[in-house]
């Protein structure tokens, strides 16, 4: 489970945007639809997922670093499809010292995402 002050600090930046409802793995939210793959049946889920007022689904995700890459890789990939289909975005939200290792897998693996420090 990723770390609670990070989950915070994700859903306040959230709530700065302009949204028609929010989803979140935190507690008191609804879940965000998970994803579920066909091959693997790993289930993929945002940690956090909202709508704008244009009716875009947007998803979010705390990016930590992981020694299990390949598993994010297919996770954001996945994510960023998915937001593309509901002309939506993926949001990678990158805590201090794990931005850089965000940036590397999304340029090299060629994932369609918007990452910001939080």
């Amino acid at each position: 489970m990723k770390e609670s002050k990070y989950l915070k600090k994700a859903l306040s930046w959230v709530e700065k945007r302009p949204t028609i409802s929010i989803k979140s793995i935190a507690e008191g939210h609804e879940d965000p639809k998970a994803f579920v793959s066909k091959s693997t049946d790993e289930k993929i889920k945002a940690d956090v997922s909202f709508t704008t007022y244009g009716g875009a689904k947007h998803f979010s995700d705390i990016a930590l670093k992981e020694d299990n890459a390949r598993r994010l890789v297919v996770k954001w990939k996945v994510l960023s499809f998915m937001a593309g289909m509901k002309r939506g975005k993926l949001h990678l939200l990158a805590p201090r010292g794990h931005r850089a290792f965000t940036e590397r897998l999304v340029k090299r693996h060629n994932i369609n995402a918007v990452i910001h420090a939080i």
